[in-house]
């Protein structure tokens, strides 16, 4: 959530409420100050969604994610935490209410519109867009709770509104704070808001919102701060819906306050709203009421006010009956057994399994903005490509040990962001049967039994959902992340039918290469040009992996979660450069980096592929793809010999003398494309509008202690 306003207010219109702390200090206080002698470290509570893009600082961020250094500089973050003695608990989002969910729409729509200018910039120059554009990798938010489990950190996954269980988990447990980036925070009673954007990594300072001072100043007690929120608007209570009440609230004020002492706009609807709030009650009973019977609206009006001011009522703060939130039946509770919904509840609080909980116990399944490029007719959009798979995962859920008893399959309500889809309603979905070979196969079988029959019924159930069960066979030759990878790309290829031969050898290349690759040597691959087409199959790859890890959860985990992650099997600077090499007739001995034991490696996962798919009829392709854009340019000195160096060196070898002849050739085909391409579009000019704050290299204010970009607007939900 966060409410309209409240937060430009407090920045601008309200400093006595900005408070500058150090963070190491006030763990100091509050371990002094602690009764037990033996009580844990200082606990900070960390709102994981708001922290992403702050987190996520690497280079590169179109094509697909630098998931390795991600992970590192997760590790760096953590590490400067515990080294001042706090103790760090992370929560994520794990639902969308549907109260909030025609504002998460609103959001989609918005970043859809962003994506597009990017591709646009891609297209046009070759390269990828400034920080102004930025736009989080695809599957960070799914991918991130599992990275800082690695780190050894606890992380939670919300059954309800995250903010709601942030707030209540600090103020049930003491926390010194709440580290976030929404104002949302100030109105909850519970522990200090502290910001993310104004946070300083290495000194450990930021900006505390004082909640006492901003009542003060605007007149106000705590417990009246969520009517206030609502009549301000946030993603309960439309700005919309109350508009009339603070226009009312604006002209009353006016009129008490002639020369108002805040001049601004925002400061002054703020302290007008208050000034209304503060007058609303006058009697015990009003007080004890959500919303005063003075504040003239009607019912249903009423009636959703007092649902948005619940929502800031936490478990043991007065008058709970009031805002008794019934917890809802699980969706599908009468296909599966109780068993089975305690431990999926469980997996998903824990951040330990993905999917399961939201098809089981709530009957809908979403999934964010991908960067996918709406002009480009030849791929098909990752909710498409992977529908068939999730439909195979519902009916593992759902149709599992029924034996086609159910007449009427339950279906599932997809909320899946791409190209051409207005997010009006939901897609139903329904599921498809999954046909293991076992007598009598049903989820508890999978989830709770033991024995080597049961692994390897896991381990079919799995690969079945992807269209490969003869894989079976190479689980324990390779590694099982290469065995994932293996599945997936078989998959797109079964799936998506303009998938070349070309594009195998780049996915498959690169997942070979990237075991033996550090972070350091990843981050500086150069990268002659940017292809939109490398941009969505990366999007596309990192898609899967989430899918991949959807079917292991509703599989029992034959697999271990961590052969799953993006750092294991997918970077995407190496998979853009894999993706050039590939489709400019690189051998392959050059492809995998002159290494024989890569190039074996590489052979043999290609190989079966190929068995398998020309099994199913499914024959790939060679179709060399040069991207249609312009080589980048810039006004650095020796630009063009220095990248062509770069990816002219041979690793020791000395023999890079082909491959600086293909790459002329890619180069002088590239330049002709994209001379037609001009012709095609004269007349034609883009332009895009900054948005934030950035510093003087164009990046994010994040970590710097100076004003960071505003607004959480929470979009990479699950993204």
């Amino acid at each position: 959530m966060g409410v309209k306003g409240l937060q430009y207010f407090m920045d601008r219109c309200c400093p006595e409420a900005c408070v500058t702390v150090n963070l190491r200090d006030m763990a100091r206080q509050q371990q002094a100050s602690a009764t037990a002698p033996h009580t844990s470290n200082p606990t900070l509570v960390v709102d994981g969604m708001a922290c992403l893009c702050y987190w996520y600082s690497c280079k590169d961020w179109a094509c697909g994610g630098q998931w390795r250094e991600y992970l590192d500089i997760l590790k760096r973050w953590v590490e400067a935490f515990t080294s001042a003695g706090i103790r760090l608990v992370f929560f994520f989002d794990g639902v969308v209410e549907e109260q909030k969910r025609q504002e998460w729409v609103k959001r989609r729509r918005r970043v859809n519109g962003k994506i597009s200018k990017i591709f646009c910039h891609i297209k046009e120059h070759g390269d990828q867009p400034g920080r102004e554009l930025f736009c989080l990798p695809s599957g960070l938010a799914t991918f991130t709770p599992f990275a800082l489990r690695s780190l050894g950190q606890e992380v939670f996954c919300s059954v309800r509104e995250a903010d709601y269980e942030i707030a209540s988990y600090a103020r049930q447990h003491g926390s010194m704070g709440i580290l976030g980036e929404d104002s949302d925070f100030i109105i909850y009673d519970s522990a200090p808001y502290l910001s993310v954007a104004k946070l300083r990594i290495n000194s450990l300072t930021t900006v505390m919102y004082d909640r006492q001072r901003l009542c003060l100043t605007i007149g106000l007690a705590v417990t009246q701060l969520p009517l206030l929120a609502c009549l301000l608007g946030n993603d309960v209570v439309s700005e919309e819906k109350m508009r009339d009440v603070r226009n009312n609230a604006m002209a009353a004020y006016r009129k008490n306050s002639p020369a108002p002492h805040y001049g601004a706009p925002q400061g002054q609807v703020v302290l007008a709203v208050s000034q209304l709030v503060s007058s609303l009650w006058s009697t015990e009973d009003e007080e004890a009421e959500l919303v005063p019977q003075s504040l003239n609206l009607s019912t249903p009006r009423r009636e959703l006010l007092k649902k948005g001011v619940c929502l800031y009522t936490l478990p043991g703060q007065k008058r709970p009956e009031l805002c008794e939130i019934s917890s809802l039946p699980s969706a599908f509770e009468k296909y599966v057994s109780p068993e089975i919904l305690k431990a999926c509840r469980e997996k998903h609080a824990a951040a330990e399994g993905f999917m399961v909980y939201t098809v089981l116990c709530v009957g809908v399944t979403e999934c964010s903005n991908t960067l996918e490029d709406e002009e480009d007719t030849e791929l098909v959009p990752q909710a498409l490509v992977y529908k068939p798979c999730r439909q195979l995962i519902y009916g593992l859920l759902l149709l599992l040990g029924h034996n086609g008893r159910i007449v009427d399959p339950p279906a599932t309500r997809e909320w899946f962001v791409f190209p051409g889809n207005p997010l009006k309603e939901p897609d139903i979905v329904h599921p498809l049967p999954v046909s293991l070979p076992c007598d009598q196969p049903s989820l508890d079988l999978l989830w709770f039994s033991t024995g080597p029959d049961v692994a390897a019924l896991r381990l079919t159930a799995f690969l079945t959902i992807f269209g490969c069960p003869e894989f079976s066979e190479l689980h324990g030759v390779i590694e099982d992340s290469l065995l994932a990878a293996l599945c997936l790309v078989t998959y797109l290829v079964l799936q998506v039918q303009t998938l070349s031969l070309e594009d195998v050898d780049s996915y498959l290349s690169q997942a070979v290469c990237l075991r033996l690759k550090s972070s350091q040597e990843l981050q500086q691959i150069e990268l002659p040009l940017f292809s939109s087409r490398a941009v969505q199959l990366g999007s596309l790859y990192v898609r899967g992996l989430s899918h991949l890890l959807g079917a292991n959860c509703a599989s029992g985990c034959p697999l271990p979660s961590a052969a799953l992650m993006p750092w294991h099997s997918f970077d995407g600077r190496l998979f853009h450069s894999k993706y050039l090499l590939a489709h400019s007739g690189t051998e392959k001995t050059e492809l995998l980096d002159h290494e024989s034991s890569s190039l074996s490696l590489f052979l043999q996962l290609r190989e079966k592929l190929t068995e398998t798919c020309n099994k199913k009829g499914r024959v790939l392709q060679s179709r060399p793809n040069a991207p249609q854009s312009r080589p980048k340019t810039t006004t650095q000195t020796g630009y063009r010999h220095r990248h062509s160096e770069q990816w002219r060196l041979d690793r020791k070898t000395g023999r890079g003398g082909r491959h600086a002849v293909r790459l002329k050739s890619f180069w002088l085909l590239s330049a002709l494309r994209y001379m037609l391409t001009c012709f095609t579009r004269l007349g034609s000019q883009w332009w895009y509008v900054l948005e934030g704050k950035r510093g003087d290299d164009g990046w994010p204010l994040a970590w710097t202690g100076t004003e960071g970009a505003r607004g959480r607007n929470r979009s990479s939900k699950r993204i």
